[in-house]
């Protein structure tokens, strides 16, 4: 158990490093990423549905909206059908930025993925989704598969 933990631990660590370089020439952190790669998975995506996503304070995340607004990386507007909802959606400039960090994310995935094999990612699917609460499973399943 303990070295299950540790590996969670340590993988995800790194996994994130390898991402804070390209976020900091950007002038971003991680919860600027959280953010931006979720809208840019729903376009539309309300402020409420973003702080179910991210599990974070209203606070928090207003703090990320309002920066990302304000350095033109997301764009808000009324919803379409509840006018006091905020739709959030990436500008040109945000779609790059998100891509440019996931393409990061996605080549260090590849690499673990490839040396793992299908067998063992489907393992790790597995048992990544048995630690996610039955209501996170399935928020995380409307998600859609890339």
């Amino acid at each position: 158990m303990r070295r299950g933990i540790e590996y969670l631990f340590f993988a995800h660590a790194a996994l994130w490093r390898s991402i804070d370089t390209k976020l900091a020439e950007a002038g971003l952190g991680r919860a600027h990423y959280r953010a931006l790669y979720f809208i840019a998975r729903q376009p539309g995506l309300t402020i409420s549905d973003l702080l179910a996503l991210l599990g974070i304070t209203k606070q928090s995340l207003g703090r990320v909206v309002k920066e990302l607004e304000a350095r033109a990386m997301v764009t808000t507007r009324p919803g379409g059908r509840d006018r006091r909802a905020k739709e959030l959606r990436l500008t040109d400039e945000g779609r790059a930025i998100e891509a440019a960090v996931f393409d990061l994310l996605r080549n260090a995935m590849s690499a673990a993925y490839t040396q793992a094999g299908q067998q063992a990612v489907t393992g790790f699917w597995q048992v990544s989704e048995a630690l996610l609460p039955p209501r996170e499973r399935e928020r995380v399943r409307k998600l859609g598969s890339d």
